[in-house]
């Protein structure tokens, strides 16, 4: 098969949405669907006898939460297409937005799950925000309609004055909650009948061309005058699907159903397949890279510590953006300015692997690494490249790491080193004294940082209050200044994970005072990784 037909199979997506609106449920259930898994594990906090496969941390599976990003593949068929699907769930927790943000920037195309009840939500928002930095196209499933909640037309009104993006229907539900009776698809006229506790992933289709069809009566009763109302009125108020609309993510196509009940999940698929785009031009600093050349190119979007705890295993993802990979290739780490061999690639279905012979543009795979790897890291097999648009942000809160055992300061010092570089946490270590500072936009990242130090790197610690409340990368072109600034000080520097500099300010104001202070110093609110 040609270099072009395998890049247009692809389907590469990330599910976005607010805590608890269904996103790692219509997660599993799409991997059902795929044929990926045979029976699909609910998310339940605590003592749910089984969890769901994307969620493999044991912190994830006692608090019913998903804390880390899981990439699944799956092949699927519709519409007489074969597809290669690559699924990447993103934590759905608040405090862990920026490991969202890094997948956001190895997908195509984007999920976003709406609870029904509640509308969009602030974590939604903000990750909408991260979409449009990108013109990411966006698909919508509004999820739990066997639960009362909005009314469908406030719902879509909901959306487009909060995320400011065009809506069309493709699906439309008739009721909800006790009296949901299913979903009437716009795109192919057919009807979709629900019957509570259904279990099986076959669903009768119900073609019904013209809504006057007396059919539609026997089937819905006193509710197929509502159906008719409200499609009339969707006929004249909602804008037609337009394709390029969607593609520059302005405009979003919207599913009805309920992702607990498999109801409405397979329709979102089989559109989502046909609508979403393959994977397209990506942007490095020196040109624009075309997925169709033959040479060989990728990314390191994440990294992950201990999936294997029996191995202590680092899994470096990576997003193909160019040409074939095959098992053995050798490849070209920029960073490090060093040819290194790939001798083992995996494919990943959430922690189970399977090794990979060859993948294409679009495909995500895992590499090991060997602590040599770190994020934003770009391999090729010809030019020098470096794709861009994977910043690190500037921390919102801090915590002093205080050691319980002292003599356990050497694995210290690996964990911290390891869960900095996938992400979970930002490490800062003090220019005085050597203290380690933790950096996160969420309170949870610590714990998360702490349960991790003790269940894989048999760490006891914990973290106290520290004075730091802002944080700045600084540079400066002028080395005499920059050695100025950094005897004043000096108590206030840390140096991160990377080794790059940062000041570490007690308030806004006191950095707003030292910015004006110290002009020739540039203060970093982000940083590419280098």
């Amino acid at each position: 098969m040609s270099l072009q037909s395998e890049i247009e199979k692809r389907r590469t997506f990330g599910i976005i949405s607010h805590p608890d609106a269904g996103k790692t449920t219509l997660t599993e259930k799409l991997l059902m669907f795929g044929g990926a898994i045979q029976m699909a594990g609910a998310v339940k906090a605590r003592k749910a006898s089984r969890h769901a496969t994307s969620d493999w941390m044991k912190i994830e599976q006692e608090r019913g939460i998903s804390v880390a990003s899981s990439v699944m593949k799956f092949n699927y068929q519709t519409g007489g297409s074969d597809f290669e699907v690559n699924l990447l769930d993103t934590p759905g927790h608040q405090d862990f937005s920026e490991d969202t943000y890094r997948v956001l920037t190895a997908v195509d195309s984007a999920m976003m799950v709406i609870d029904s009840a509640k509308g969009v939500e602030a974590q939604t928002q903000k990750l909408m925000e991260v979409c449009r930095m990108r013109n990411t196209p966006i698909v919508t499933f509004i999820n739990k309609m066997d639960r009362e909640g909005m009314d469908p037309l406030d719902i879509l009104a909901d959306i487009e004055e909060k995320l400011q993006i065009e809506c069309t229907p493709m699906s439309w539900p008739i009721g909800m909650g006790k009296s949901f009776k299913g979903v009437y698809n716009l795109h192919k006229k057919e009807l979709n009948l629900f019957s509570a506790g259904m279990k099986t992933t076959d669903f009768d289709s119900i073609r019904i061309d013209d809504l006057s069809d007396p059919k539609l009566d026997e089937l819905l009763g006193n509710q197929a005058d509502e159906l008719r109302e409200e499609i009339e009125l969707l006929e004249g108020a909602a804008d037609p699907f337009d394709l390029e609309q969607f593609l520059i993510g302005s405009q979003t196509p919207v599913f009805f159903g309920s992702a607990i009940n498999n109801f409405g999940v397979k329709e979102l698929l089989n559109a989502f397949c046909e609508l979403a785009p393959h994977p397209g031009p990506r942007d490095a600093m020196q040109r624009t890279v075309n997925p169709d050349e033959k040479s060989f190119s990728g990314f390191c979007f994440k990294i992950q510590a201990n999936m294997d705890p029996a191995h202590r295993d680092r899994i470096a993802f990576f997003r193909i953006c160019s040409g074939k990979f095959e098992k053995g290739m050798t490849v070209r780490h920029h960073r490090i300015n060093k040819d290194v061999k790939v001798p083992n690639a995996t494919i990943f279905m959430a922690q189970d692997r399977a090794h990979v012979e060859q993948a294409y543009a679009g495909d995500i795979i895992g590499i090991h690494n060997h602590g040599t790897i770190k994020i934003g890291d770009t391999f090729t097999t010809k030019e020098v490249l470096k794709f861009t648009g994977i910043p690190n942000f500037a921390p919102e809160l801090f915590r002093r790491v205080r050691l319980i055992d002292p003599m356990k300061r050497k694995q210290l010092h690996k964990g911290l080193v390891q869960l900095s570089e996938e992400g979970a946490v930002q490490v800062f270590k003090t220019n005085l004294g050597g203290d380690y500072i933790l950096g996160a936009v969420g309170v949870l990242q610590f714990d998360v940082t702490v349960a991790r130090l003790k269940a894989e790197y048999k760490v006891d610690a914990d973290y106290v209050a520290t004075d730091f409340q802002i944080a700045r990368w600084v540079t400066c072109d002028d080395e005499k200044k920059f050695a100025e600034f950094r005897k004043l000080f000096d108590s206030a520097l840390a140096e991160d994970a990377d080794g790059c500099l940062a000041y570490l300010a007690p308030s806004a104001w006191k950095l707003s005072y030292t910015e004006e202070q110290w002009p020739d110093i540039t203060f970093h609110k982000t940083r590419e990784h280098i």
